[in-house]
């Protein structure tokens, strides 16, 4: 099992805006058939540069699925977001789950 996240720190200015974005954004993301769930968490940090800390976990079966995303996906879905250009910052990173306790 893998997890795709998505860290996302949102100017306070559309962060209201935002946060219904990404209610409806996370569902097309899951529909694309490559994860098999997400969760959509805030980060309990306060960041220097100000704004309010997301992060979505993806989790997909296989590291072809998370491939398969990239490859075909991602591209689509990170255009989704571009009415927030210049209004957040967003890193990704990929985990493999080696045991779950």
């Amino acid at each position: 099992m893998y997890i795709y996240n998505v860290t996302i720190n949102i100017d306070e200015s559309i962060h209201d805006e935002w946060l219904k974005w990404i209610h409806n954004h996370i569902p097309d993301v899951l529909a694309t058939g490559r994860f098999v769930s997400a969760k959509l968490t805030q980060v309990l940090v306060e960041e220097e540069m100000g704004g309010i800390t997301y992060s979505v976990q993806y989790r997909a079966k296989t590291r072809k699925d998370l491939d398969d995303y990239y490859k075909l996906d991602a591209e689509k879905m990170r255009n989704d977001s571009k009415h927030f250009n210049g209004k957040f910052v967003a890193f990704r990173t990929e985990l493999k789950i080696i045991k779950e306790f």
